[in-house]
């Protein structure tokens, strides 16, 4: 089961780790460090997964079908 596409998969992964890093890093930039690594885990997971369950609620697809 796949609705998350190559492109939205790449970006939610990139994003999925770039918040996850804040949390090592983010103090300095901004506060509140901890909740942005708890953020980044839902786009790494769906990113990971190809799946996304807000996707598959309102019925989007950005995966080519097979």
């Amino acid at each position: 089961m796949c609705n998350v596409g190559g492109i939205d998969r790449a970006i939610r992964i990139i994003l999925g780790l770039f918040l996850i890093s804040l949390v090592f890093v983010g103090d300095a930039i901004i506060g509140q460090n901890t909740v942005w690594g708890w953020v980044g885990v839902i786009p790494l997971a769906t990113g990971l997964f190809k799946f996304c369950p807000l996707y598959a609620l309102i019925g989007l697809k950005t995966c080519s079908a097979k």
